[in-house]
C-alpha cells in the first residue's frame, strides 16, 4: 500500500503525519487519521465519511472504521489522481479534529439483561475492575456511546466510549460463540454483536433488539456515528420485548 500525504492545514494535533493518504489496491484508497484510536481520530474518521456523500461519480462505496476510512471508486469513472486530489483538497478545507464536528446520527435506547446467563461474565470483570457488577452495570447505563464503526461480521457495531474501570484486556483466547445482541467489553469498549460469533470479549449482558435485519434494503440497524445508551431490563420484560415497536420509535419501520 503506497502512502501519499494529503496537503491538510489542519493535522491531527501532535500527530504530523496525518491525516494522510494511501492507495489501496487500484479501485479504494484508505484515508487515515490517526495510528490508534482517540476521541478526536474517530470526531475525524466519522465526519470526513460524511463529507464523502458530495464524492464525485465514481466513488461506490466508503467504509470507516476506528482510525480510517477506506473509499473504494470505479476506475472506469473516475481516475485515482483525480479523486486524490479531491481528498487532499476536502482534507485542506477544515479542521477535522475539532470538537465542533459532531454527526447527526440517530440516538438509540437500547434494553439489556445484565449478569445471569445473559452476561456470564459480569462477575469476572467487576472483579477485574476491582467494583461490583452492580457498579458495572451503572456505569455501563449511564454514559452514552458511539458507533464508531461495523464490521468484522454482518451488523457487529463496535462502540465507545466506557470509563476507565472498563480498561480490561481481552482474553487471549476465544472462548464459547455468543448469540447476537450479546454485550461484549474489553478495553473500555463495547461491541454488539448482530450474528453469533466467537470471542475473546467478556459478555456482560444481552439485548433481545436485533441490529442485523437479512432480506432488507438496508439490513444494518446501527451506523457509524450513531448513539447508543443501555437501559436495564429485567429477563421477563425481555421476552416481551417487541422489535417492530422498538424500530418504529427509533424511526425506522419494518414490514
Amino acid at each position: 500500500m503506497t502512502e501519499r500525504h494529503g496537503r491538510s492545514a489542519f493535522a491531527n494535533p501532535g500527530k504530523s503525519d496525518y491525516p494522510a493518504i494511501y492507495h489501496a489496491g487500484d479501485r479504494a484508497l484508505l484515508v487515515k487519521f490517526g495510528n490508534r484510536h482517540s476521541e478526536s481520530t474517530s470526531r475525524a474518521v466519522l465526519a470526513f465519511d460524511a463529507a464523502l456523500r458530495s464524492a464525485p461519480i465514481g466513488v461506490v462505496e466508503t467504509a470507516p472504521t476506528m482510525r480510517s476510512v477506506l473509499i473504494a471508486f470505479d476506475p472506469l469513472q473516475l481516475k485515482p489522481g483525480l479523486l486524490i486530489d479531491w481528498c487532499e483538497a476536502l482534507l485542506s478545507s477544515r479542521d477535522w479534529y475539532g470538537a465542533d464536528n459532531k454527526i447527526d446520527g440517530k440516538r438509540w435506547i437500547m434494553p439489556a439483561v445484565y449478569g445471569g446467563a445473559a452476561g456470564p461474565d459480569l462477575k469476572e470483570l467487576a472483579v477485574l475492575a476491582g467494583t461490583t457488577p452492580e457498579q458495572v452495570v451503572r456505569l455501563h447505563t449511564e454514559i452514552e456511546l458511539t458507533v464508531l464503526c461495523l464490521g468484522f461480521s454482518p451488523g457487529l457495531a463496535y462502540l465507545a466510549e466506557l470509563p476507565d474501570p472498563f480498561k480490561v484486556p481481552r482474553r487471549s483466547s476465544f472462548g464459547s460463540p455468543v448469540s447476537a445482541g450479546s454485550i461484549l467489553v474489553a478495553n473500555r469498549q463495547t461491541v454488539l454483536p448482530a450474528t453469533p460469533i466467537p470471542t475473546g470479549w467478556r459478555c456482560i449482558g444481552r439485548t433481545p433488539a436485533r441490529t442485523f435485519l437479512p432480506n432488507t434494503s438496508n439490513p444494518f440497524v446501527l451506523s457509524p456515528g450513531d448513539k447508543v445508551r443501555f437501559v436495564q431490563i429485567t429477563e421477563a420484560e425481555a421476552q416481551r420485548f417487541d422489535q417492530r415497536k422498538f424500530l418504529e420509535e427509533h424511526g425506522i419501520e419494518r414490514t
